[in-house]
């Protein structure tokens, strides 16, 4: 126990819609297939979110920053590169598994809670609205990243095709 205690909070940041705006890419999932190799393709050039940058930063000075995001593991080159573009701190990236399609609420909520385990979490960061709500009910707190136009199409596929 005196081990966790010495170790910094964590600060826990969503990607998409939250440090990145993705609204240059909607248009991938506004298709009928919706396509998906195009949309994670263009993360690389996302306009960084102002609000959300500063306050990575700011969250930084006391805690430690851990990236949890919807996107799939095949996309992790392009996220270290654009999180050092963007100038935020290093920290570990949790995505999901390529192959794992469960709405982002039920991911991202079992991996808050294997962190909790050993290390207190200040803060979670997310823009999706039932991540925050499940994570809120679980005990956690939460920062609504509402400061990015929400798009339905985005929301469609973050709960019901577990893509983001």
């Amino acid at each position: 126990m005196k081990e966790q205690s010495s170790r910094p909070p964590l600060a826990v940041f969503d990607l998409d819609g939250t440090l990145a705006d993705t609204a240059h890419r909607q248009r991938f999932l506004e298709r009928s297939p919706r396509d998906w190799d195009a949309f994670f393709a263009a993360a690389a050039q996302d306009p960084p979110l102002a609000e959300g940058v500063a306050l990575v930063l700011s969250s930084a000075r006391e805690c430690e920053v851990v990236y949890l995001t919807g996107r799939p593991e095949r996309c992790r080159r392009d996220t270290v590169a654009w999180l050092a573009a963007q100038g935020l701190p290093e920290g570990r990236i949790w995505m999901r598994r390529n192959d794992d399609r469960r709405p982002a609420r039920r991911t991202k909520l079992e991996i808050l809670r294997r962190l909790a385990r050993d290390r207190e979490i200040r803060v979670l960061v997310d823009d999706d609205e039932l991540v925050c709500e499940d994570a809120e009910r679980a005990g956690f707190t939460v920062v609504r990243a509402r400061w990015a136009d929400a798009s339905p199409a985005l929301r469609d596929a973050q709960e019901g095709e577990g893509r983001t």
